[in-house]
């Protein structure tokens, strides 16, 4: 199968799989919004309920698989964001205050000031907690997670890549970082062990070379699953107060700078 291919049935596969019930998110409840500066990012985002007076909230970033790239400000939402709807919905039953933001982006590709200029947008709309910003991926935005962990390593509070890869080198950094990775034992798209066969590798050897290094990082991988395992992943029960126990150790940093 080939890569576009595997994306297609991945999409085709997602959107069949994840109906919305009347009381899960619905992608009409999350605004549209663009990033205001050169880079003019779309992102759509919505704010769940449960902030109690003043207090600061968490930021959960999404970054959509290649095959949702446009500017369309839609796309990046198909399958109900590929499963990661389901952060959402566990916040709004658990009573949880959270923003969600769902970029966009195109060429396959997420540079990670991209990344950085739709939170520096976002922190300037939300009351947000600058030392609990998480991000989170499928596919080629797995790999965009990795990219912006290693460009910025004492920025993001947590990451949890899903069915991606990256590069051996630049891991030494993000070593204690917090991360969930998640992939499926059979991939069809990109191998859990060898990504695309080049200077990336899949999940599980990235893994290891992170415990090499003396990481803790934690990995779900799902015997027999292929490439879409998202659904599955966000629906985790752990999944969420995972990521939200996580906190920035040190100072948080200057997004609006990262993204210049």
């Amino acid at each position: 199968m080939t890569k576009p291919q595997a994306s297609l049935l991945g999409l085709l596969l997602t959107l069949l799989s994840l109906a919305a019930s009347a009381d899960e998110l619905a992608d009409s409840a999350l605004a549209r919004y663009w990033s205001a500066d050169a880079l003019h990012v779309p992102y759509r985002a919505v704010q769940t309920a449960g902030r109690r007076g003043d207090e600061k909230i968490p930021l959960i970033v999404f970054l959509h698989g290649d095959w949702q790239d446009g500017t369309d400000n839609q796309s990046q939402l198909a399958g109900r964001g590929n499963g990661s709807f389901e952060l959402v919905d566990r916040a709004n039953a658990d009573g949880i205050a959270l923003i969600y933001i769902a970029p966009q982006t195109t060429g396959a590709y997420w540079p990670p000031r991209r990344v950085a200029a739709v939170i520096a947008d976002a922190l300037t709309r939300w009351p947000i907690d600058p030392r609990r910003i998480y991000l989170t991926g499928i596919s080629d935005g797995a790999t965009g997670v990795w990219d912006a962990l290693k460009a910025w390593p004492t920025c993001f509070a947590a990451g949890v890549p899903m069915s991606g890869m990256t590069e051996l080198a630049g891991l030494g950094p993000i070593r204690d970082v917090p991360q969930w990775v998640f992939h499926g034992s059979e991939d069809n798209d990109t191998d859990v062990e060898t990504g695309y066969n080049g200077a990336m590798v899949g999940s599980r050897a990235v893994v290891r070379a992170l415990r090499a290094m003396g990481g803790t990082p934690r990995y779900t991988e799902y015997p027999r699953e292929k490439h879409v395992i998202w659904a599955r992943a966000y629906n985790e029960t752990g999944l969420l107060p995972w990521m939200l126990e996580q906190r920035l150790r040190g100072k948080p940093c200057d997004f609006a700078r990262l993204r210049d």
